[in-house]
Formats: C-alpha cells, sequence, structure tokens
C-alpha cells in the first residue's frame, strides 16, 4: 500500500516546480518549506483513495472495481479540502511588502504542486494502486486473517456478574 502513495507523490513536485517557473522564482528554503507542505498534503490525499480502494478489495470487490469506488468516494472530500487549500494560499501568491518574495515563492509553489496532484494524481493513485497490487500479487485475504470490523477491535464481552 506505501508504494500507489509514493508513487504518486512526483506528480505533486512536478506541479511544485511548474508554479516557480511560472512565477520565475527560483528553488529557495521558502520553496522547500512549501514542497514539505505540498507533499503532506498530496500524501494525504493519496492515502485516503488507497485506503478506501484497499477496503473495498478486501470486501471482496476486484482490483479495477475497488480502484474505482476508492477514487469515487473520496473524490468530493479530496477537491474540496484541495480547493480551500489553493485558494488560501493565493494571498501569499499575491503578497507585497517586505518580505513579499518569501511568500510569494511559498504560494506559486503550494498552488502549483496541488493544482497538479488535484487534477492529475486523482486520476493515477487508483491506476497505481491497481498495479501495485497485481504486480504484488493483490489476492484477498482469507475470511479467517480479515481485520475485525472498524470500531470493534477493542469491545470486550459482557459477563453477567454471579451472585
Amino acid at each position: 500500500m506505501p508504494f500507489s502513495v509514493l508513487i504518486s507523490l512526483p506528480v505533486a513536485v512536478w506541479g511544485a516546480f511548474a508554479g516557480l517557473i511560472v512565477g520565475h522564482y527560483e528553488l529557495n528554503v521558502y520553496a522547500q518549506i512549501g514542497l514539505v507542505m505540498l507533499i503532506g498534503l498530496s500524501a494525504k490525499n493519496a492515502i485516503l483513495i488507497v485506503e478506501f480502494a484497499k477496503m473495498k478489495h478486501e470486501q471482496g470487490l476486484g482490483l479495477v472495481e475497488a480502484a474505482l469506488e476508492g477514487a469515487k468516494l473520496r473524490l468530493r472530500p479530496i477537491l474540496m479540502t484541495s480547493f480551500a487549500f489553493i485558494l488560501g494560499c493565493v494571498p501569499l501568491a499575491k503578497a507585497s511588502g517586505a518580505g513579499a518574495l518569501s511568500r510569494q515563492v511559498m504560494g506559486y509553489v503550494v498552488i502549483g504542486g496541488m493544482l497538479a496532484a488535484s487534477f492529475i494524481a486523482v486520476f493515477l493513485i487508483p491506476v497505481l494502486f491497481y498495479l501495485v497490487e497485481k504486480f504484488s500479487g493483490g489476492k484477498k485475504p482469507h475470511p479467517a486473517t480479515q481485520p475485525a470490523p472498524v470500531g470493534l477491535e477493542h469491545v470486550e464481552a459482557v459477563v453477567p456478574a454471579s451472585h
């Protein structure tokens, strides 16, 4: 599962470098801070899709159906958080005054990376999930080895007290 997430991160990094080129900026420490922030959010998006696809696959769907279902289920929340993040970084990209260059660089890196992660990686992550699971032998787990349903792992049997 981690490979599906890690392989999708270069898309966001590519978008960040495209943002630097569009803004005519160079890679400096502020751009690197923006890259760290960007990798965190784009990895979170990938983890959400892969986790839901894995869950659907364990419930019995085939790899293709599970990948598509995971992408469908998480598309709207991912787009909402990505666009909120992008719109929140617009003031950084349009900053003026003292120290504006550092904010502009960070804004362009994050906006470019999140646009790429939102529009390209959302379609690429299910494909990567399918490929990684297919090549790693993504077979359905045996019913006896499946994990307990979410929320029930700490439930203990209630035994009535004897008098």
